[in-house]
């Protein structure tokens, strides 16, 4: 029979000094006010959006949005694997440019394509696409009914499936002026809070709202 050895005894942890403590408690705090800074600041500019009186300088926008565009290439590539080839035809659009498309049909020559003028458009600020099918020969099509992969199906409603499966609204939703090459996406923005200089800056879910 071994010899009878009493149980090893093991020491508890030294307890952290009151400075310790202090020190810790201090870093937790910090670390909850730069939480509660940064939601005060996106609440703060979700609410100031919505007040009609308020206006903020507003961006330089030069391209689309980089949601909007990544969104973009994964749309032409999942048209592609449907066997749907989709061209995006026109993104960002300045205010010169749409004055100038708002123009055709009314002082210019060529149908009327927009009721919107520069600063009235979600294209103006980049969150904005219109788009085109093209053919098995290269040629650029708007045609509605055009079943390119042979499934019976449109191809453009194809592609506007996709688009909203992305997140995309489709302005052939609209009610009226139907825009049916036109893909948006609004982050929950108003046109009147973009004029007014507000801007999604950072990644946001896409929530529909009515379109220009």
């Amino acid at each position: 029979m071994p010899p009878y050895s009493p149980p090893q005894l093991h020491t508890p942890p030294p307890r952290p000094s009151p400075r310790q403590r202090r020190g810790r408690n201090a870093l937790l705090m910090l670390l909850i006010l730069f939480v509660l800074a940064a939601l005060l600041v996106n609440r703060f500019e979700a609410v100031e959006r919505l007040l009609p009186w308020t206006k903020q300088k507003p961006p330089a926008i030069t391209g689309l949005h980089p949601v909007v565009n990544e969104l973009s290439e994964q749309l032409v590539k999942k048209c592609t694997a449907l066997g749907i080839h989709v061209v995006i035809t026109d993104g960002f659009r300045s205010h010169d440019e749409q004055n100038a498309l708002f123009q055709q049909g009314r002082t210019a020559h060529g149908p009327i394509v927009t009721h919107a003028k520069g600063g009235q458009s979600y294209h103006n600020y980049g969150m904005a696409i219109d788009f085109a099918l093209k053919t098995e020969k290269g040629k650029l099509i708007w045609d509605l009914e055009y079943d390119g992969n042979r499934n019976k199906h449109a191809d453009w409603l194809e592609v506007v499936a996709v688009a909203k499966g992305l997140g995309f609204s489709w302005g052939g939703d609209w009610k009226s002026f139907k825009d049916y090459p036109h893909l948006q996406m609004d982050f929950g923005y108003t046109i009147d809070q973009l004029q007014r200089g507000f801007y999604p800056l950072h990644e946001h879910k896409a929530a529909v709202v009515p379109g220009q």
